[in-house]
């Protein structure tokens, strides 16, 4: 059992601090999930002292959770001093920010994950505790607390429902085996029309701006009878995806730029992944990281990049990457 070499590792190095890392801008699902194995290492190993620590902070929708539900996140973790660390919902190493480089050489890492592994994290991971089926990290934690036959308490119950919630986009990607899952934080203490509106935010006035130049900006390519839809705008670039998707689109591809910093978001329908077998993180999202100096990945139909360089180098090679996945001629 995974939590059972998680529990060995810990007993090995006679570990008392243990700080869960997650990555920048951290989802529901990188938070619900750091939050509730912090909470299951602490009834298992009740002398571990843990922390959570979020690289450049966690995102819009997290901040709200975090007022709802009581997650501490530390500003200043004490990377250096413990004896091990948790990868949390983050398959690059490198999307850290800053936190990489408090990271010692010598450290113990555990990484606890859904998405496919990155080489150097799996050359630098002690342990891996990888699912890439499961629906979210968030998932992949709850087996955790079965494994160790230990019930999440409510509130860890309400970070994993959330962080599961947010990740299949309110079920809609979710499979059998998640909504059992679902079922059993319910049981733990989930009143799902209470917690659910938790996800919803108003969208601002700049991010209306954002989705509709997206889509004055559109440039659409028709490959095999999919609708592939550029664009760019400054910000947002992830909502704007998610906008173009909404109107019609098959795949959204976001990019901005700032200064000579670039960030791309991928959106796709499940259609358009279940019928090519195109993984937006693995095909798509990956190579472009590589191409603009930086790093890619993330799920199937949902995945990012950053890096620097160009944004319509970036988008060309975008046109071209696709094209190719789809053995149509390259467009201008």
């Amino acid at each position: 059992m995974q939590i059972q070499k998680i529990v060995s590792l810990i007993e090995k190095i006679e570990a008392k601090l243990t700080v869960l890392l997650c990555h920048n801008n951290a989802d529901p699902d990188a938070i619900g999930a750091a939050y509730a194995l912090s909470g299951l290492l602490n009834r298992l190993k009740p002398n571990l002292a843990t922390e959570i620590a979020v690289a450049s902070g966690p995102s819009k929708l997290s901040k709200k959770i975090i007022t709802v539900l009581p997650i501490e996140i530390v500003d200043q973790p004490h990377i250096n001093q413990a004896d091990i660390l948790f990868l949390v919902d983050t398959n690059n190493i490198r999307q850290l920010d800053l936190l990489y480089s408090k990271i010692l050489p010598d450290q113990p890492l555990v990484v606890v994950d859904h998405h496919s592994s990155h080489p150097e994290t799996e050359q630098l991971a002690t342990l891996s505790v990888v699912d890439e089926t499961a629906s979210s990290t968030c998932e992949v934690v709850y087996r955790l607390f079965e494994e160790a036959e230990v019930k999440p308490s409510p509130d860890e119950a309400k970070a994993l429902f959330l962080g599961i919630a947010f990740d299949t986009r309110h079920f809609v990607i979710a499979n059998s085996g998640t909504f059992k899952v679902l079922t059993s934080l319910i049981d733990s203490g989930v009143d799902v029309q209470e917690i659910l509106p938790i996800l919803s935010l108003p969208i601002e006035f700049s991010e209306r701006v954002a989705r509709l130049k997206a889509c004055n900006r559109i440039r659409i390519l028709t490959l095999n009878n999919w609708l592939i839809a550029l664009s760019h705008v400054s910000a947002y670039q992830a909502s704007a995806a998610r906008a173009l998707i909404s109107i019609g689109a098959h795949v959204a591809i976001v990019a901005g730029q700032k200064d000579e910093k670039i960030q791309v978001s991928f959106r796709a329908t499940r259609e358009f992944y279940l019928e090519t077998g195109i993984h937006l993180g693995n095909d798509f999202a990956k190579p472009l990281g590589d191409f603009i100096n930086g790093i890619g990945g993330g799920h199937s139909v949902s995945a990012g990049a950053n890096g620097t360089g160009d944004i319509k180098a970036c988008l060309r090679f975008c046109s071209k990457l696709i094209s190719n996945k789809l053995k149509s001629p390259d467009f201008e």
